[in-house]
């Protein structure tokens, strides 16, 4: 095996999975969604996907628009307390079929909460059923591990239409580096913009 062969061919299927990705008039409706949000961004996601929607929370909150992760596996545990009907949330799915995620969002529905961002991959899902704007992450991601299991290229879709949104936002908002520096005090991020302030 050669290990800088393998490597290089993984990065690279990635890179053509992201270039894959077809922004449609439904990411123009996504992010104005997001804009004009009253309430808070809650983001949702289980596995893989989940750790990419909690970096997504991440970044909007750093950028100025409030947001958090719910767990979808504590939603029905109470967590759901914690979302009012202003509320918008971005669930993340590649096949749109976990379980734990589709109960958060009938829940969710049965609550009166139905602003609804899906980010999926399959065709037929019942996240499309249950999203009122639907990102397509693209339907033929192939996954470059060995098995063709492991989520890699699909994670990293995600990733970069949840980056796309959240600067897109930040732009539209005017969302300048005084206005990052308030919110990221800290870290080397924080040190270059108390510099910049200087």
């Amino acid at each position: 095996m050669n290990i800088k062969q393998s490597m290089t061919a993984i990065i690279q299927k990635e890179a053509d999975a992201i270039r894959g990705i077809n922004v449609t008039d439904a990411f123009e409706d996504a992010v104005n969604a997001l804009l004009n949000c009253k309430g808070r961004i809650i983001t949702t996601g289980i596995g893989k996907a989940g750790y990419i929607a909690n970096k997504f929370a991440s970044t909007l909150a750093s950028t100025g628009t409030p947001a958090f992760f719910i767990h979808p596996a504590e939603a029905g545990h109470g967590d759901m307390g914690m979302i009012t009907k202003p509320d918008l949330i971005v669930a993340f799915s590649t096949s749109g079929k976990s379980n734990e995620v589709i109960e958060m969002l009938q829940i969710a529905r049965g609550l009166g909460i139905e602003s609804v961002i899906g980010i999926t991959s399959h065709a037929e899902s019942p996240l499309r059923d249950l999203s009122k704007i639907i990102l397509d992450m693209g339907p033929d991601i192939e996954e470059p591990c060995p098995i063709k299991i492991t989520p890699s290229a699909t994670t990293a879709v995600m990733l970069a239409i949840s980056d796309a949104l959240a600067l897109t936002l930040m732009e539209l908002k005017g969302f300048t580096k005084e206005d990052y520096g308030k919110r990221h005090h800290k870290g080397y991020l924080g040190s270059i913009t108390r510099t910049n302030d200087s």
